[in-house]
């Protein structure tokens, strides 16, 4: 039994809060979850995962981000508690289905010994209806906006989650930073927007730069870079399998006609209780 347990996934790292190992009711509201993602006066992490949520034979979780926020979707936030499923021997088969809150996903073990998962991420699409995107029904592909100093040319598209890709010929911290934030919050998109920044290297690589909506600047994103593969794939610069890299690791995405797939790894950090004076706070909230 413990209160909490932490992993990550190429340095994208969440806490697992299991209501069926906890010892006391824990709220999970927007003050709660920000405390616990704080790396200063809580624990620390990009988000929480709350789970699993056994409704009807189906394993559901729940993916907030470190505002408080609700995900919908996230590739790196579903290997994960996928591997806390089969750690905790809450399944004995190597593929398992995951009900979030942007649908159902198929998960595989491909490699127990490296933690090495795949992931089935549904369908893409890149109709602004779908994603959404206010303006006229249409495909958002290389549309203009302006943000503060400058034009960029938008790609969007959703995977269960919202998307805004950018192709550039250089990309950085420091840039993803400056326009991240003021895309993610840029009136087209009315629930916001996760926003990448992408390179690209060869027919079969690319790197990107990611904001994170809900959790700005992160080191990886399973969705993120489905969605970068994607748009580069459309725009006819890489091939169907592509090599993704991120500044915290590389990951695999296949892309089988309007479907994605996310391979990648996943590692245990810790596990541990909270002591009184810290569960006094997350009562109070």
């Amino acid at each position: 039994m413990a209160d909490f347990y932490k992993y990550h996934g190429l340095g994208n790292d969440y806490l697992i809060i299991d209501p069926q190992k906890l010892n006391f009711p824990l709220p999970m509201n927007a003050n709660n979850i920000t405390l616990l993602c704080n790396r200063n006066l809580g624990i620390g992490s990009d988000g929480v995962l709350y789970g699993p949520i056994i409704k009807n034979g189906e394993i559901h979780f729940q993916i907030f981000n470190p505002d408080g926020s609700e995900a919908e979707k996230s590739g790196n936030g579903i290997r994960i508690f996928a591997q806390y499923i089969w750690d905790m021997n809450y399944v004995d088969t190597k593929q398992i289905i995951l009900e979030t809150k942007g649908g159902r996903v198929v998960v595989d073990r491909l490699d127990k010994e490296k933690n090495l998962i795949k992931v089935n991420m549904g369908r893409f699409s890149f109709l602004s209806d779908d994603i959404p995107v206010l303006g006229k029904t249409r495909e958002v592909i290389n549309e203009k906006i302006h943000i503060e100093d400058r034009d960029f040319y938008i790609n969007c598209l959703t995977i269960g989650n919202p998307h805004c890709v950018i192709i550039c010929k250089d990309i950085s911290p420091e840039f993803t930073k400056k326009y991240g934030a003021l895309i993610e919050t840029h009136d087209i998109f009315p629930n916001r927007t996760n926003v990448q920044f992408v390179k690209i290297l060869d027919k079969n690589n690319i790197a990107i730069q990611i904001w994170e909506r809900g959790a700005g600047y992160t080191l990886a994103s399973g969705s993120s870079s489905v969605a970068a593969a994607c748009v580069s794939h459309q725009q006819g610069l890489v091939e169907r399998s592509v090599f993704v890299n991120m500044p915290g690791g590389t990951a695999q995405i296949n892309i089988d006609g309007d479907y994605a797939f996310l391979t990648a790894t996943v590692a245990r950090v810790m596990f541990g209780e909270f002591i009184d004076d810290f569960k006094k706070q997350l009562l109070r909230t």
